[in-house]
């Protein structure tokens, strides 16, 4: 079977990370779904970005949390792109997305923006924040969330049944053949980050894994030529 394809950060190999530009490209290229990160301003705004500080994806410098929309919308993002905030993505692609909450504060404000736009259908709720995605669930009872994880994969599986969660997304170097197999008999499925390469494909094929979170169109595609 077509492995899942989720794009990560758009298709963050090949366009700026988590910008407009990005989001576009990865719903353009065919991939599944879509993952981005979230914060929040200073003045409460639900901003798209992975880091907690501008630095490494913008022209500016300083914490997210520190900057207003106004002053996080006067960055350059990479090749002219803005900061964008989640309802402009929602608006932007018809693609499924994966909403990663990196600020656990974000997490109330995710709920209402889920609730207000009609989302439930669309947005799955991830996060390496087990106390984040507990009040996501608590908030929404039935939207559908996955927990991340990186060194701590092993325990993937006990705390994805724990928390309610359907999926996980694991860090790749971390995944074992035995986490699989222990999700799958709760049936969790199992997602991997970051797979980019033949030889990474292979693997995640060898491991039985559900889908992939890759950077790049041309992964995405033989993910799905591959296993049809």
């Amino acid at each position: 079977m077509p492995l899942l394809t989720v794009g990560h950060r758009g298709v963050m190999g090949v366009e700026p990370e988590n910008t407009l530009r990005s989001f576009v490209r990865a719903e353009r290229e065919g991939l599944d779904v879509i993952e981005l990160d979230l914060h929040l301003s200073r003045d409460g705004a639900l901003v798209v970005m992975h880091d907690a500080e501008v630095d490494r994806t913008t022209d500016g410098t300083g914490p997210v949390a520190g900057m207003t929309l106004a002053e996080l919308r006067a960055l350059d993002a990479g090749l002219g792109e803005r900061i964008p905030v989640f309802e402009e993505v929602v608006d932007a692609v018809s693609a499924p997305l994966q909403a990663e909450i990196k600020d656990r504060a974000a997490a109330r404000v995710l709920a209402g923006a889920i609730e207000r736009h009609g989302l439930h259908e669309r947005v799955r709720v991830i996060s390496f924040h087990d106390d984040a995605l507990r009040e996501i669930r608590g908030l929404l009872p039935d939207l559908p969330v996955a927990l991340v994880t990186g060194r701590s994969t092993p325990t993937a599986p006990e705390r994805a049944r724990e928390l309610g969660a359907e999926m996980v997304s694991c860090e790749f170097r971390w995944l074992a053949a035995d986490v699989v197999e222990r999700c799958h008999a709760a049936g969790v499925e199992v997602i991997s980050w970051t797979v980019n390469t033949d030889a990474e494909l292979a693997r995640a094929r060898e491991l039985g894994l559900d889908g992939v979170v890759t950077d790049l169109p041309a992964t995405a595609r033989k993910a799905v030529s591959e296993g049809v």
